[in-house]
């Protein structure tokens, strides 16, 4: 038998008011009386109707989170940060992924959308997406972290990506390295065209030659990235070093490398972008740059949560840049000799 709000008024011994000014965290109730209610509600094992409150409060307190590819740990260790965090204040996330495929990111958020969640954030988005700033247009409570769009009016909160990229190759030249071949995704992502144009520049101001051929700009795909790094070591001009755009795909040249047998660092440095947890493994030990993951997912939801619950009040568009930080661990080395 469903257990209704006058059931517990009932054993509680007050009126239905009351029982819905505790429901909803009413402040001035007195303490006595709000244990009489949460008893009751213990006794009869009553959970709130989600839906019936929603359309009272207009607040569902569910999110939704976006993010371009579950597999890839960047995305699955801030979803973690997130979820927990949330659920700590009382909010349910419904994480949805899309395979970096735009098509995907639009049925995504009308989803969301249809299940009337509080707000969204999003991980992953074409800089140029038409989707995000119509939400923008209706007012609509939405917060992109590790990605941006081409919009005056977009919140974000991001890492500055060609800085982030500027240190890693300087890391390199710094150690030797000229021969340094780049790992990038699609540059439809202005996170990673960021990370491409810092890379370019770093070479420019240390008096390197770009080298297109030793760029690979293709689809985040282990499987490709191993086949471009097999050919490019295979070379007699092979690079001394890798930079890529993503732990993720840093452990795909290692893994090239190994499979040509050549050392770590020994023969070959790599730096990655992300510093997902794996990346600390002493069996692993890449040099890296911080994203600050933790940060840029707490921030993010933080300033989400403002949007819902006090947008009157937020200086609109929330824009922030995190700062990179260069972690050296044992994946870099002098360049070798000859």
């Amino acid at each position: 038998m469903k257990i209704t709000v006058n059931d517990i008024a009932r054993v509680a011994k007050v009126s239905q008011t009351t029982v819905s000014r505790v429901l909803n965290n009413y402040p001035q109730i007195k303490e006595s009386t709000r244990k009489r209610v949460l008893d009751a509600i213990d006794e009869l094992k009553f959970t709130p109707d989600s839906v019936a409150r929603s359309m009272v409060t207009n607040k569902t307190n569910t999110l939704g989170l976006i993010v371009g590819d579950i597999s890839n740990p960047f995305f699955a260790e801030s979803a973690k940060i997130i979820i927990g965090k949330a659920q700590k204040l009382n909010y349910d996330v419904i994480v949805s992924n899309t395979n970096h495929e735009d098509g995907n990111l639009d049925h995504s958020i009308r989803t969301l959308m249809s299940k009337r969640v509080d707000g969204i954030l999003i991980s992953s988005v074409n800089r140029t997406s038409t989707i995000i700033k119509d939400l923008y247009g209706l007012n609509f409570p939405i917060v992109l972290f590790n990605s941006r769009v081409e919009d005056e009016s977009s919140n974000y909160i991001v890492l500055d990506n060609k800085k982030g990229a500027m240190l890693a190759v300087d890391h390199l030249v710094d150690l030797g390295h000229k021969k340094i071949a780049f790992i990038n995704g699609l540059p439809k992502y202005l996170t990673l065209f960021d990370r491409y144009v810092g890379y370019k520049a770093a070479l420019k101001k240390r008096g390197i030659d770009y080298r297109q051929d030793y760029v690979y700009d293709g689809a985040f795909s282990y499987d490709k990235v191993y086949e471009f790094v097999i050919e490019l070591l295979s070379r007699d001009d092979r690079p001394t070093s890798f930079f890529a755009t993503s732990d993720q795909m840093a452990l795909a040249v290692m893994d090239g490398a190994a499979s040509k047998n050549i050392r770590i660092p020994e023969e070959l440095s790599i730096v990655g972008f992300d510093n997902m947890s794996i990346s600390s493994n002493r069996y692993i030990g890449l040099t890296t740059i911080s994203q600050q993951k933790e940060e840029m997912s707490l921030t993010a939801l933080e300033k989400l949560l403002l949007l819902i619950n006090k947008r009157e009040s937020v200086t609109l568009p929330i824009q922030i840049t995190l700062e990179p930080e260069l972690i050296v661990r044992n994946t870099t080395g002098l360049v070798p000799k000859g």
